[in-house]
Order: C-alpha cells, then sequence, then structure tokens
C-alpha cells in the first residue's frame, strides 16, 4: 500500500541505494557443521509461537497521550552509560532514560537499517515482506506499513531524516509529510556528512506543522554514530582517543547534544504533555569482536542489541529486564494511538507493561535475509539462550548461552539445551513466511547459501 505523500527532499539522484548502506566489514564465519532438515516450509503469518498472536488495538483512541514520537539513532550500541558503559558520552539519554521505562535486553529486528527498519515500519520480519533481493533494497508499494494505517485513521504523519538511502527505500509510505536533510554527499561504504544539528531544526518544523492537525505520529532517525567517525572539535567535543570505538563516542556525544535539544523543544510545547516519546535504535555497531567492525551481515549480540525506552507523562519509570524486540513498536504506536492494525502481526503491545503490568517472557526473533551481498541469518532468544541458524534450506544451528558466554566465544552444537532451543526455535519461525525478493540482477543471490 502506498498512500500519496508530500515529499520535502532535496538531495540529489544517489546513483544508490544506501542502507545504512555502508553495512559492515564482516570476517569469513564458517558455523559449527550441525545439519539440520530443510527451513520450514511457507506459511501463514497469522500464528505466532504460543498463541502469542499481537491484539489487535481497539479503534478508539486510548485513554492518555494523544501522540507519539519515535527517536531512532542509528549505529547506537546497548551499551550506554545507563547500562555501565564507563564513558560518560550521552548524558541526555542517560537522563531520559531515567524518565523512562526502560528494557535492559531490547533486540533490533536485524543488524542493518534496511531490513531493520523495513520490519520495524511494517511490524513484520523482513523475510516477510516485498522487497527487492539488493543488500540497500527497496521495499515495495503493496507492504501495508504502519503510518499507512495511522495517516488512513486521521492522524497526522511527518518523518525527517538524514540518510540518502530514505529517499527511495519505500520506509516513506504513509507520511504525509517527509523531509530528509537537502545536500547530502553520496558514498557507498561510509557516511561522511554531519547533519544532527539540520536534522533536529528540520524534524522541529515538521513536529511544529503536525501539531496542529491534531493527533500525530512523528519519527526521525539520526544517523551521525554511523561510520565515518567524525570529530567534533570544532562543536567543543574533544577527542576522547585514537581508537574507532573512542571516535564513535565523541559521535554519540555529538548526536546525544542534539537529542536533548529535540527533547527540550517537545517538553516545551502545549503538545509535550500528551506526547509518547519512543528512543531505540536500528542497530549496533561492531569494533571488533569476531573479528568485525561496523555492522550488517551477522547477528551478533553487539550487532543487534539495541537501547529501547519508552516515555509516559505520569507514568512511572522502571526498568524490563524480560527480552522485547522492536518487532513490538508497530503493535505498541498502533494502541496508543487507538488505530486498528493488521491482523496476524508478529508482536504484540508493550503499553500494558510499560504502564505498570507484569512483562511475562516470550521469545524474540532477529531475521536477517539473504541478499545480493550477504547470507541469511535467523535468532530465537528464549531467556538466556540464543538459537542462531545458517544458510538457506539445510540449516547449520550454534546455541548460545549469553549468561554464561555474553560474547558469544563457546558455541554449544548438541545435547539436551541444543535440541530443546532447537524445538523451541523451529516452533518460533514456523509462521514466518519467508517472500521471495524480486530479482536483483541475474544470479545476485547464488553467492548466498
Amino acid at each position: 500500500m502506498r498512500l500519496s505523500t508530500r515529499l520535502l527532499i532535496s538531495v540529489g539522484f544517489l546513483g544508490g541505494m544506501l542502507a545504512c548502506s555502508k553495512g559492515g566489514s564482516s570476517a569469513s564465519n564458517s558455523p559449527d557443521q550441525v545439519p539440520d532438515v530443510a527451513a520450514p516450509a511457507s506459511s501463514s503469518p497469522d500464528a505466532s509461537f504460543d498463541g502469542a498472536s499481537a491484539t489487535s488495538p481497539s479503534s478508539r483512541p486510548s485513554e492518555g497521550p494523544r501522540n507519539v514520537l519515535l527517536l531512532s539513532i542509528d549505529s547506537l550500541r546497548a551499551d550506554m552509560p545507563w547500562a555501565g558503559y564507563p564513558r560518560a558520552i550521552a548524558p541526555r539519554l542517560t537522563a531520559f532514560e531515567k524518565q523512562s521505562v526502560s528494557y535492559t535486553h531490547a533486540y533490533a529486528i536485524s543488524s542493518y537499517t534496511s531490513m531493520s527498519l523495513g520490519g520495524l515500519l511494517a511490524g513484520r520480519y523482513p523475510h516477510e515482506l516485498q522487497r527487492d533481493g539488493f543488500f540497500f533494497g527497496k521495499y515495495a508499494a503493496q507492504n501495508d506499513m504502519f503510518p499507512e494505517r495511522l495517516a488512513a485513521a486521521g492522524v497526522a504523519t511527518v518523518g525527517a531524516h538524514a540518510h540518502g538511502y530514505f529517499q527511495n527505500a519505500g520506509f516513506e509510505q504513509g507520511f504525509a509529510d517527509w523531509r530528509i536533510v537537502p545536500n547530502l554527499k553520496w558514498n557507498a561504504q561510509q557516511d561522511d556528512n554531519v547533519t544532527s544539528p539540520e536534522l533536529e531544526a528540520l524534524f522541529e518544523e515538521g513536529l511544529s506543522a503536525a501539531a496542529k492537525k491534531g493527533r500525530f505520529f512523528a519519527w526521525v532517525h539520526f544517523l551521525d554514530p554511523h561510520d565515518l567517525y567524525i570529530g567534533h572539535e570544532k562543536d567543543g567535543i574533544e577527542p576522547f582517543g585514537k581508537t574507532l570505538r573512542d571516535k564513535y563516542d565523541a559521535e554519540v556525544l555529538f548526536t546525544d547534544k542534539y537529542v536533548g535539544k529535540l527533547l527540550d523543544f517537545v517538553d516545551a510545547q502545549p503538545f509535550g504533555k500528551d506526547t509518547i516519546v519512543i528512543v531505540t535504535a536500528d542497530h549496533g555497531e561492531a569494533f571488533g569482536e569476531h573479528k568485525q567492525f561496523r555492522h550488517g551481515f551477522e547477528i551478533w549480540e553487539n550487532l543487534v542489541r539495541v537501547p529501547l525506552m519508552v516515555r509516559i507523562p505520569g507514568n512511572a519509570p522502571r526498568h524490563v529486564d524480560t527480552p522485547r524486540g522492536a518487532i513490538d513498536l508497530a503493535p505498541t504506536i498502533l494502541e496508543a494511538l487507538g488505530v486498528e492494525g493488521p491482523k496476524g502481526l508478529p508482536g504484540q503491545s508493550l503499553l500494558p507493561e510499560v504502564k505498570g503490568k507484569d512483562a511475562p517472557p516470550r521469545p524474540v526473533v532477529v531475521d536477517l535475509p539473504a541478499t545480493s551481498n550477504n547470507d541469511r541469518r535467523r535468532a530465537v532468544v528464549s531467556g538466556k539462550w540464543k538459537m542462531t541458524s545458517y544458510g538457506q534450506g539445510q540449516l547449520y544451528f550454534k546455541l548460545f548461552d549469553l549468561d554464561a558466554d555474553p560474547g558469544e566465544e563457546r558455541p554449544i552444537t548438541k545435547g539436551e539445551d541444543f535440541e530443546r532451543m532447537r524445538a523451541v526455535y523451529k516452533e518460533v519461525t514456523s509462521s514466518i513466511k519467508d517472500v521471495m525478493p524480486t530479482s536483483c540482477g541475474q544470479g545476485c543471490l547464488e553467492g548466498t547459501k
């Protein structure tokens, strides 16, 4: 589906598509040879593990705030100061976390922007979506993105971004007001733009316009933590050191400044008291773990664990330690705005537990389809266990005990726990419908396995 949009885009033709386009550099990882039967055949996405299908939100607006602001930050790892990182690189986000319901074990849908954000906007795993097969893929207009549901119900929708790939990715579906920072430079390997100041100002304008129309959903995606890690000495941010992590930390601190400016703006507006603010990331970042840098290609914890914070005015802050995923954001936002969502979404609204109800355990899925540049990966996280499958057709598995082995250095490939988790994996993923991507060129997926 695609609603007509008013595009406020002044970037030029990009000559290609970027999906955190820079992706990542990946070491060659050969999984232990634990073959299994072929992957499950396509089946209806309407079912989910243990009956945990998403509840359909009421068509009536929920009590409480009338607006939702989704603030996503590119490449923001889970190990931020509020989670114990010793360097104070995000003072404004740390203060926001203290005001929020904060999920300590939150997962992105995938390990790079194209797959993570496409899945977030549809409320489905990227394997289930119609898209081309390129690494920097384009999502088809036939996909039912949740902002389309909001717009059809009369909710004002606005997005502001600083990523050239967003110009033609299919992310704009359902947004009546779609803004991109002008004069972005194209680089297929890394981001060498500095955009947070312009993006924050652009989004303030979009928010003000949306608020005049009534209740709204607004989404902004800050890009600056993405590599290339650019220094910001002229903005008063002194380098932490010379390592890549040092440079990344300075980028996070720079971005945090403008996130804080945006939050101050929201809190100062009349609509601030009626606005739920959600902060998360599209994926993490690697700094040598498993001999990998940047992101994409794999689904190690450092690549898919992300912050997830939900602030509702007047709601008590707390930590939720139960694993949850970004797949839950679409039903959460739909319920918050009182709009009926598509049937059979695999996620569940987080609103009840954000408002204080118990957060019972349920499995979390991380999904990385094969593309022109990468092999297929999929994982199911259940409690302390993470079962990861590799390849297509004939799957290979590795099990990790995340309590005993948080760095995923000691794969388990046999035994009682392995067999039990392989059965959980099959049950959880049996409802995921694998949609074949449209062609990305002759033989473009033949190099994956």
